[in-house]
């Protein structure tokens, strides 16, 4: 392959990954598919619909990845979410960190983007200070407490941390039998749950389910499989295009943020490159604002007051110092990274949602307290 075949290449994989986020967010806004709305409902209401939905999405990407591993298309190991390290610590309190702020800024990152494709201001603001927050924690004054401190709490392992590489290094056999096995049995699992009770069967909750699933298994397989070079023209080397880790990458909305303030700040500098995170960021606030424009529901709506202002900020950078951390979001830990089985993944996902259920229960005392 040419030099500049792989260019095209790579913006191939670029408008791919665009047009495919363009489909989650008018999913989601048709859908109302939400993390934090989900753990809301079970908290407040009793009400687990979304909680199902959600589910279902886990059920359908954590099946269809582990299939094309069984298969050798993609390897757990040379995704964001792989590696020797299990980094439990950074999980745990990153995660926390997301979870509590994203119940205060009303929804993670994802949930914010749509809202923004919907004219929600206070939804640009809380965008804005989670990117910039998230900048500092991959670069800046909150980067070096995080690799001074949660970064160095990790266990070295003797493989890939995800449990099908995890259980043939114990126990023999191949990774990808084991993934075949493993993920199928986990995947599954999800899935019956999510459908045995009634409300999971309902129209809307299948959309939003498996819709939001096979989209971000479909990112999976553009960036691993479709985006994946053996050797590139320019480096010699493996290369993921498109990817700013240059590892496989699926869909995730607090680094990719950053990011994304990072390229428009820098946009003259020819080295700055747009990534599959960027425009994933891009293409989820065209697909909420397309639904919103056909349905006539598009209106502008701002903070109610300093209170509503105070709480949002917060929560945002609560969130951008959290995700990074915790190397991934509601999204990025909660269906993609959790796809790939790892360790990691799995605390940060129990992490969220215990962080999420903290912030819910502090909102209901602080409301009880006024009254």
């Amino acid at each position: 392959m040419q030099a500049s075949e792989a260019s095209n290449l790579t913006a191939q994989v670029l408008w791919a990954v665009f047009l495919l986020a363009l489909l989650y967010g008018a999913i989601a806004e048709r859908s109302h598919f939400c993390t934090m709305g989900a753990v809301a409902d079970v908290v407040n209401f009793g009400d687990w619909r979304r909680l199902h939905m959600w589910a279902l999405a886990a059920g359908v990407v954590t099946i269809g990845f582990n299939l094309m591993v069984a298969a050798g298309w993609v390897s757990a190991d040379k995704t964001l979410y792989g590696g020797s390290r299990w980094q439990w610590a950074s999980a745990l309190v990153g995660g926390a960190l997301f979870g509590f702020g994203m119940v205060l800024a009303s929804g993670c990152g994802s949930k914010n983007l749509v809202r923004l494709g919907g004219g929600n201001l206070k939804a640009l603001v809380v965008l804005l200070v989670m990117g910039l927050s998230a900048w500092m924690t991959l670069r800046g004054l909150t980067a070096m407490w995080r690799v001074e401190t949660v970064d160095r709490w990790a266990v070295s392992l003797p493989g890939s941390q995800d449990l099908p590489s995890l259980i043939a290094a114990g126990y023999g056999g191949s990774t990808p039998d084991v993934a075949l096995v493993v993920g199928t049995v986990v995947g599954t699992a999800l899935l019956a749950w999510a459908l045995w009770a009634r409300p999971g069967r309902d129209a809307g909750l299948l959309l939003g389910g498996i819709g939001i699933g096979a989209v971000v298994l479909a990112v999976w397989w553009v960036s691993g499989r479709f985006g994946h070079l053996a050797e590139h023209p320019e480096t010699l080397e493996e290369a993921f295009l498109g990817t700013a880790s240059r590892r496989m990458e699926a869909l995730s909305f607090v680094t990719p943020v950053a990011q994304g303030l990072e390229w428009l700040i820098f946009y003259s500098d020819q080295g700055r490159r747009l990534s599959t995170g960027v425009v994933a960021v891009c293409g989820l606030v065209a697909g909420s604002w397309l639904v919103n424009i056909r349905q006539k529901s598009f209106r502008w709506e701002g903070f109610g007051d300093s209170a509503d202002t105070a709480r949002h900020l917060i929560g945002a950078t609560m969130m951008g110092i959290g995700g990074v951390t915790a190397m991934g979001c509601t999204i990025g830990q909660g269906l993609s990274g959790l796809s790939t089985l790892g360790l990691t993944s799995l605390v940060a996902v129990a992490a969220i949602i215990a962080g999420a259920v903290a912030g819910l229960r502090f909102l209901n005392w602080q409301l009880e307290r006024a009254a």
